[in-house]
């Protein structure tokens, strides 16, 4: 229920405004809303089922929103929700081109809606894990801390993908005490003493998967996040 917050507080605000803007919101959605459906049929309708084609939305979006900053993000958010793990060109085992289209596409929601948490979040982990976009995780999860300075979640999961993913111990260990800092749990202050160390390296990783469990969160999540525990030798941890 979580993810559906957002687009009714978002929208809430546009009821109140009368017939006229009602109209040209429908119209404005229905029709990026089509276009985004199609694009996922358009692989399957020239026989390429096994190499998907979604269309990256435009960049001018962002300029051209007519008003309706907040509900287009959602609109682009709901999109991302359906291919989550969409890699489009795949340039080693499970490792995606860096910013492809589910970045691309959370990028240009985030620039809608600067203060869009959730798309932040877990728009960052499925980067992060699902696709393993580096560049992009990186750039999303930046924006991320920045946008919510005091948001220890945030924190905590750009701490995990710095170390994992970035291989960048010092980032890490950084956003990780600014997790602590901001309300984390005591341990995560400790953990990010020991990320100099591979038993630390090792702890944040199977703690990230021990709270996707409790949150019960995308299983398909929870399965890749294992994959990359299980495969990586214990000095690249």
């Amino acid at each position: 229920m979580g993810q559906w917050s957002p687009l009714k507080s978002n929208l809430s605000s546009v009821w109140s405004e009368g017939p006229a803007k009602l109209v040209g919101l429908f119209l404005l959605m229905a029709t990026l809303a089509l276009g985004f459906i199609l694009s996922g049929f358009a692989a399957q309708a020239e026989q390429r089922a096994s190499a998907r084609e979604l269309v990256t939305p435009p960049l001018a979006l962002e300029h051209f929103h007519f008003g309706f900053r907040l509900p287009m993000a959602d609109l682009l958010w709901l999109r991302t929700l359906q291919d989550f793990d969409y890699c489009e060109q795949p340039i080693a085992k499970n490792v995606c081109r860096g910013q492809g289209w589910l970045f691309q596409t959370l990028d240009l929601a985030t620039q809608l809606d600067p203060k869009f948490r959730m798309a932040y979040s877990a728009g960052g982990v499925a980067l992060s894990i699902m696709v393993s976009d580096i560049q992009g995780a990186s750039r999303l999860f930046d924006k991320g801390v920045a946008a919510f300075p005091t948001d220890w979640v945030i924190a905590y999961k750009a701490a995990y993908h710095a170390l994992y993913e970035e291989k960048n111990t010092l980032k890490a260990a950084e956003l990780m005490k600014k997790a602590a800092e901001h309300g984390a749990p005591d341990w995560v202050f400790a953990l990010s003493g020991r990320l100099y160390t591979e038993a630390g390296r090792r702890e944040l990783a199977e703690r990230v998967l021990s709270e996707m469990k409790a949150l019960g969160l995308d299983e398909k999540v929870q399965e890749r996040l294992r994959q990359k525990i299980e495969s990586a030798a214990p000095h690249s941890l």
